[in-house]
C-alpha cells in the first residue's frame, strides 16, 4: 500500500494499459478518477468492487473546459489531487501512411490529444499541487522516438513534444516539489494493438532482447514506482519499458 491516501487521475482509462494503471494505483490503496472520452464506468466499478475507490469521469482532454471540470470534481470527492498519469491518446484508430499523405486534420487532431492534451492537464492540477507542495505527474510518451518508426510521423513526433514537455515541465515544477517524469511502452498488447493484429506485435518480438510479450500489467510496476515516494528524487526523466528494443 505504498500509496494510501493519496489521490490520482489517470487519462485515457476506460481500457488497455491505462486500465492497468488506474487498478494498479488502486491496489495500492490510491483513489482514482477514471478518465476517458470513452465510458469510464466499467474500470471504475472494477476498482470499487475490489474494494478501492474510484470515480468515472467523461472527459475530453482536448477540452480545457472539461479538463478543469475533471480536477475540480476530483478535488470536491476525494480532497486532493497527488497523482496525474496523463496516458491519454490517439493511436489505436491511426492508419499508418506516408508522412506526404498525412492531411492536416489528422495531424490536428491527433496534436489536440496526444500533445495539447497533457498540457490541459497539467495546467488544470498544477495550481492545486503547487498548493500542496507536492505532486506527481507521469507522461506517456512511447518507444517509438527513441526508434523513429516510419509510416506514422504525426504520432511518433508527438510522442518526442511528450518527452520535452517532460522537461520543461520538471524544470517549472521542481521548485515545488513537483516531479515531472515519462514512461516509455515499447509495442503493448492492448486492446488497440490487439484489433491491428499478431504480426505487428511479432515484428516487435523479432528485435526484442526479452523474447516474450508486453502486456498492459508489465507497465505497472514502473508506474507505481514514479507515483511513489520511491521516486522523490528522479525528476525531467524518460523511462523505457520495452523489453529492450531501444536504448538511450
Amino acid at each position: 500500500m505504498r500509496l494510501k491516501d493519496k489521490v490520482a487521475i489517470v487519462t485515457g482509462a476506460a481500457q488497455g494499459i491505462g486500465a492497468a494503471y488506474a487498478r494498479g494505483l488502486a491496489r495500492e490503496g490510491a483513489a482514482v478518477a477514471v478518465v476517458d472520452i470513452l465510458d469510464p464506468n466499467p474500470t471504475a466499478k472494477a476498482i470499487q468492487d475490489s474494494g478501492g475507490k474510484a470515480l468515472a469521469l467523461k472527459i475530453d482532454v482536448s477540452d480545457e473546459k472539461q479538463t478543469q471540470e475533471m480536477a475540480n470534481k476530483t478535488l470536491d470527492t476525494f480532497g486532493r489531487v497527488d497523482i496525474l498519469i496523463n496516458n491519454a491518446a490517439i493511436y489505436g484508430t491511426i492508419v499508418r501512411k506516408k508522412f506526404e499523405e498525412i492531411t492536416v486534420e489528422e495531424w490536428d487532431k491527433l496534436y489536440s490529444v496526444n500533445v495539447k492534451g497533457i498540457f490541459l492537464c497539467v495546467k488544470a492540477v498544477a495550481p492545486h499541487m503547487k498548493a500542496q507542495q507536492s505532486g506527481k505527474i507521469i507522461n506517456a510518451t512511447s518507444s517509438t522516438f527513441f526508434k523513429g518508426n516510419e509510416d506514422f510521423l504525426h504520432y511518433v513526433s508527438s510522442k518526442g513534444a511528450v518527452v520535452a514537455m517532460t522537461r520543461s515541465l520538471a524544470r517549472e515544477l521542481g521548485e515545488y516539489n513537483i516531479n515531472v517524469n515519462a514512461i516509455a511502452p515499447g509495442q503493448t498488447l492492448s486492446e488497440a494493438n490487439l484489433k491491428r493484429g499478431d504480426k505487428v506485435d511479432s515484428n516487435s518480438l523479432r528485435i526484442r532482447l526479452l523474447k516474450r510479450r508486453l502486456y498492459p500489467e508489465d507497465l505497472v510496476g514502473t508506474i507505481i514506482y514514479l507515483s511513489s515516494p520511491d521516486s522523490d528524487m528522479m525528476t525531467g526523466q524518460v523511462l523505457l519499458v520495452d523489453g529492450g528494443t531501444a536504448f538511450h
